[in-house]
């Protein structure tokens, strides 16, 4: 993969993060109540333990883009196609218009997308449970892994793009890249929680996070389709 594709998958997660609020909020507020009481008010242990829990999360994504990079990359191999990557690039640049529209607030496709994620969600639920005290980063990193899995529109739009990368390395940097544009906004819920969240929740802002998104995938539709022609 193109050092390109790690940074503009990086400029997509920055470009989500008003959607990470509201889809990840609530997920933040009950890490911090499974926090040991012992570790609730150090400021040190609640640094490390939220690093860890979003790097948890982080990695989880990595996997995903692995796993599913590695699939197409099976299936180049065995399909009678060269048009293969096209047309799952084609089907990653229509996923991140509906992301541009979605992040917009103009067109909520995507929300039925998450749908197609919750029997998995729902299947973690024991693991969840015996998270529900979080005494060590590990177990931190542990719970974030699981939260990885959350259904999300954004996520699945990106593993589209991963999909579309033909290898499990360049799936894994694309899931990479779009984690770490995440970060910034998930990893400073909490004091400063509230004027970022005004921020990002801002009309002009959303408008201008989704054209940017919908510029991008329909570039990458029109390069993809023009490779039939």
């Amino acid at each position: 993969m193109q050092q390109y594709d790690f940074f503009a998958a990086l400029i997509v997660g920055l470009l989500g993060a008003g959607h990470c609020f509201g889809m990840c909020g609530g997920v933040v507020g009950a890490f911090s109540q499974a926090l040991a009481p012992a570790h609730r008010l150090s400021l040190q242990h609640r640094i490390t333990y939220t690093l860890s829990y979003n790097l948890g999360r982080i990695s989880s994504y990595v996997i995903a883009g692995a796993v599913v990079g590695l699939s197409s990359s099976a299936l180049v191999t065995i399909s009678s196609t060269d048009h293969v990557i096209s047309v799952l690039q084609a089907l990653a640049g229509i996923m991140l218009v509906l992301m541009g529209l979605y992040v917009a607030q103009w067109l909520k496709w995507l929300a039925f997308v998450e749908q197609l994620g919750k029997p998995l969600w729902q299947a973690l639920t024991p693991v969840r449970q015996a998270l529900n005290v979080i005494d060590s980063p590990s177990k931190a990193y542990a719970a974030g892994m699981v939260w990885g899995w959350l259904p999300c529109g954004l996520v699945y739009s990106t593993l589209t793009w991963a999909l579309a990368s033909g290898s499990a390395i360049s799936g894994a940097q694309i899931m990479l890249g779009f984690g770490l544009g995440t970060l910034p906004a998930l990893i400073t819920m909490g004091a400063a929680s509230t004027l970022i969240y005004n921020l990002l929740r801002k009309k002009k802002l959303r408008i201008i996070s989704g054209l940017v998104l919908i510029a991008y995938g329909a570039q990458m539709a029109y390069i993809a389709l023009n490779q039939f022609v």
